[in-house]
C-alpha cells in the first residue's frame, strides 16, 4: 500500500484485499458487497484497498474515477468510500454532483475539481500499475500479505467463500 491508496478497515491489518475496479463494471458492483462482508467477518485482520481500473468501453468509468478522487481530496477517505458505495448501489445514476453532496463535499469545489480533470493522470497510473500486476479485467483482486508482500490473485467477482478460503490460508 502507499499513501495515495483508499483503505477501508484497519490500515494495520495483516492482509489487504487490493481491488482494481471500474465504477461502471457490473461485476465490480456484484463483488462490492462481498468485500464489505469480508471486512465485517475479518474485523482487524483484513482491509480493503480500492484502486482504479476504468475500462475504455465504459463511458462513465473514467469520469467516475476522477470524481471519486475529487471527493477524496475534498472530504477525505470516508467521503471517498461514501461516494463509492453510492455509485455501486445504483450504477445507472451517474449524477456525480449528487453523490459528492451525499459524501459531504462542497458542490462548487467538487465541480471545479471535476472539470479540471486533475486526477486523470493518477487514475491512469493506477491502471498502468494494475496492468503490470497482471490485471486484464475487472474486478482484479489480490489478497496481499502486508508483512511478506506475497499476493494471491482472485480474478473476477468471486463468491465470498473463495475469498475466505484464500484469506484463511494466508492467516495461518
Amino acid at each position: 500500500m502507499d499513501e495515495t491508496d483508499h483503505v477501508r478497515g484497519d490500515s494495520d491489518a495483516p492482509l489487504s484485499v487490493v481491488e482494481y475496479s471500474d465504477f461502471e463494471c457490473p461485476f465490480c458492483g456484484r463483488v462490492h458487497p462481498t468485500l464489505k462482508q469480508l471486512l465485517d467477518e475479518y474485523n482487524g485482520k483484513v482491509n480493503w484497498v480500492y484502486r482504479h481500473f476504468p475500462l475504455s468501453f465504459h463511458q462513465n468509468a473514467m469520469p467516475a474515477a476522477i470524481a471519486s478522487e475529487c471527493v477524496a481530496e475534498l472530504g477525505g477517505n470516508n467521503a471517498f468510500w461514501t461516494f463509492t458505495d453510492a455509485i455501486f448501489v445504483s450504477q445507472s445514476d451517474w449524477d456525480f454532483e449528487k453523490h459528492a453532496k451525499t459524501a459531504g463535499v462542497d458542490a462548487a469545489a467538487f465541480k471545479d475539481c471535476l472539470d479540471s480533470k486533475k486526477y486523470q493522470a493518477d487514475v491512469q497510473a493506477e491502471m498502468d500499475a494494475g496492468s503490470a500486476a497482471g490485471v486484464s479485467g475487472t474486478p482484479g483482486n489480490f489478497i496481499l500479505d502486508n508483512k511478506t508482500g506475497k499476493a494471491v490473485e482472485i480474478a473476477g467477482a468471486q463468491p465470498l467463500e473463495n475469498f475466505k478460503k484464500t484469506i484463511d490460508e494466508m492467516l495461518k
